[in-house]
């Protein structure tokens, strides 16, 4: 039901603001409607807007452009629309109810500081050596530098391209108990946010005993875990928790963290009713994708928008149909190829 009620959405006011601009430069619209998929679901999941190609093309080349970037126009606003409604919806609907970490605490060491595996001396210690020594599930016990750690053989794999360091997880109380999920509670204490989960640990001191509640997919588990000695300061209680400050890079993962920006990336947050989570989600992908829609809209390839925007760009520039119908063809042509070079970078990934 989410793709019937997106698409509905970015599909009617693309389609009609394509009608509504063509209204105003008075180009004649030939048809209008919604279109209907009866083989499938008898739900309209689109709206089309035909125009009079012939009364647009003797228009100015603006009045032209104007209408082919309409549409692309009204995506940007439905984007930012929903993006306000969103952001109010989430503020209202949502509450802070627990605290998601990022991993166990670990340390960098060379590789050739690692003597022992699961109680296995080793002598001149590379990667091949180690990854053979560790068992397939399961915490594997490691020495380095005298003294303990713990390796899964997920986490040593992910590891398989450093040849010169190796990550270990501290002999920390989370990873021992095998700590997992958002954590809501400590010792019947609610916790929403960082701030008062230190808050709580600190309350305790190293070898106590705490009781820990999380929540993974909606399921809830207790944990009893006896605290350790804060290795920075060993008055302290230590849980060995770890916490990662994401900088995105990239296009589109920025355009992700902003559009997620009203939420923190480490607090669990839980629907007051029912339906929340359905009309967040709802709202993310209308916003997700109508900017999508827009940015794909305007690319400059035959089939789109942004295709006949940039033959009437060039052909104001150039005063000259044939150098325009040429650049138009080069330009589609090139993108097209840059699909299929995408394509099989793709393909070939997984050989």
């Amino acid at each position: 039901i989410y793709w019937i009620i997106i698409i509905a959405i970015i599909a009617i006011t693309h389609e009609f603001a394509h009608g509504i601009f063509a209204a105003y430069n008075k180009v004649k619209i030939k048809k209008t409607g919604f279109g209907f998929f009866p083989f499938f679901l008898p739900i309209f999941l689109a709206a089309f807007v035909e125009l009079d190609e012939k009364r647009m093309a003797k228009k100015s080349k603006f009045s032209q452009m104007a209408i082919l970037s309409a549409g692309t126009f009204a995506n940007i606003l439905t984007a930012i629309f929903f993006l306000i409604v969103m952001w109010l919806f989430f503020s209202l609907a949502f509450t802070p109810s627990g605290v998601m970490f990022d991993n166990y605490v670990y340390s960098v060491f060379p590789i050739a500081s690692v003597s022992i595996i699961n109680g296995v001396t080793l002598e001149n210690a590379s990667y091949e050596k180690i990854l053979n020594l560790v068992n397939e599930t399961g915490l594997n016990k490691v020495e380095a530098d005298n003294k303990n750690y713990l390796i899964t053989k997920d986490f040593l794999e992910q590891q398989k391209n450093n040849e010169e360091y190796i990550l270990l997880y501290d002999d920390a109380p989370a990873i021992n108990a095998g700590l997992s999920g958002a954590i809501t509670e400590i010792n019947d204490i609610k916790i929403n946010s960082r701030e008062k989960l230190g808050e709580e640990l600190l309350k305790n001191s190293p070898g106590e005993n705490i009781t820990i509640t999380t929540i993974i997919d909606e399921e809830i588990k207790e944990y009893e875990i006896v605290l350790g000695k804060n290795p920075e300061n060993e008055s302290l209680p230590w849980l060995g928790i770890g916490f990662v400050n994401r900088e995105t890079s990239g296009v589109i993962n920025k355009i992700i963290s902003f559009l997620s920006s009203f939420k923190n990336s480490h607090i669990y947050y839980k629907p007051k009713f029912g339906a929340g989570l359905f009309i967040h989600n709802l709202l993310w992908w209308i916003v997700l994708i109508s900017f999508s829609v827009a940015l794909i809209n305007m690319l400059p390839v035959g089939i789109f928008d942004g295709g006949k925007f940039f033959y009437l760009t060039v052909l104001a520039i150039t005063k000259s149909d044939k150098i325009a119908k040429k650049a138009f063809s080069f330009i589609t042509y090139f993108f097209l190829f840059l699909l299929l070079l995408l394509m099989a970078f793709w393909v070939f990934s997984f050989w």
